[in-house]
């Protein structure tokens, strides 16, 4: 198990940055994801990490040892491609042993250290087995089990469950964070996918534009993001641009609002999830309610989804069914905000470029 820090790690190409000086420290034994949308510069990241790419900028230091400008192999980093890069003329237990191979270790052992990981992921059997003759899931359990056959001190993964289906992809999700837990490695893996992220991670590192903007705990980074990126981005929000007019008091859009967090004076951004807006009746009184109009809203089984044009700027409304107010869309309905429910923002100008 081992303590990673990225000190300011930067990647140019040319005139472009595809890393800005991304700083962290991961500790022992964590799961991290690094999450964001497509060339945000996770991967880069990742591949910085592992070795294969040079950085232009930064240090990267692992047990206290700087290994910023030490080659791949001598890293002692197992990593798993998006491609899963497994040979197709080799064997399910070749395929595993083939690390060791190429460091001297004798075929017995290799057997032995393939069919022990052939345990660990659940694959008892298939040692012999072409990997062309496997199934999506299976050939990403040989990915798995060879990047961990010389027992590395850090275990890094790019997008490794992207091509699977839906019900695939959340048995694998299952089985890698259990893994994970059973052999207590430091992990990271790249994703775009927020649930995968959210259900998998200790940490997450949520990057746009080749930036990180938060690293936290998963419903830290739902419940209290760090701007208006984190909060659009993971999940679903709603942002309502105000501004301080007295203190602890807000107008935005159709009314005012009064919070306890709000800074002394200017422009604010509020963060509220759709679960936590509180949908009532129109005409009845309250703090912290605002009149709109329905404009859409449908029934997802376990809630009430609710579309409603406040002031002309859409606000989004969950709700338990017994909770459903009669109206119909075109109808009017108050929305209530809860002053433990919104998150203060910095102003949309004040957020990372």
């Amino acid at each position: 198990m081992s303590a990673l820090v990225l000190d300011g790690l930067t990647k140019r190409y040319g005139p472009v940055t595809a890393v800005h000086g991304a700083s962290l420290r991961i500790p022992h034994g964590q799961f991290v994801c690094l999450l964001g949308p497509s060339g945000c510069g996770k991967t880069t990241l990742l591949r910085m990490i592992a070795g294969l790419e040079d950085p232009s900028g930064g240090r990267l230091v692992i047990d206290g040892r700087d290994i910023t400008t030490a080659p791949a192999h001598t890293r002692e980093f197992g990593m798993v491609f998006q491609s899963l890069a497994l040979f197709p003329h080799l064997t399910a237990g070749e395929n595993i042993a083939y690390p060791l191979r190429i460091r001297g270790a004798t075929k017995a052992e290799q057997r032995k250290r393939a069919d022990e990981l052939l345990e660990l992921v659940r694959l008892p059997g298939v040692a012999d087995r072409p990997v062309s003759k496997l199934s999506g899931g299976q050939r990403q359990r040989v990915a798995i089990a060879r990047a961990l056959a010389l027992s590395p001190k850090l275990f890094l993964l790019d997008e490794p469950l992207s091509a699977l289906d839906a019900k695939l992809r959340e048995a694998m999700q299952i089985e890698l964070k259990q893994l994970q837990q059973r052999l207590g490695i430091t992990t990271i893996v790249v994703t775009h996918d927020q649930r995968e992220a959210m259900t998998m991670a200790d940490l997450v590192v949520v990057m746009s534009q080749g930036r990180i903007h938060q690293a936290a705990p998963p419903m830290e980074v739902y419940r209290q993001p760090a701007d208006a990126f984190v909060a659009d981005f993971i999940g679903m929000t709603n942002l309502l641009e105000g501004e301080v007019t007295a203190p602890g008091t807000a107008a935005v859009p159709g009314g005012t609002l009064h919070l306890p967090d709000l800074p002394p004076t200017g422009r604010v951004l509020l963060s509220v999830r759709p679960e936590d807006v509180v949908v009532h009746p129109a005409g009845t009184d309250g703090p912290n309610r605002l009149t709109g109009t329905l404009s859409f809203m449908r029934d997802l089984g376990a809630s009430v989804e609710f579309r409603i044009d406040v002031a002309g700027r859409e606000i989004v409304a969950l709700s338990r069914p017994q909770d459903r107010p009669p109206v119909a869309p075109g109808g009017a309905l108050a929305v209530e905000f809860p002053p433990a429910a919104c998150v203060v923002l910095p102003p949309m100008a004040e957020r990372p470029q």
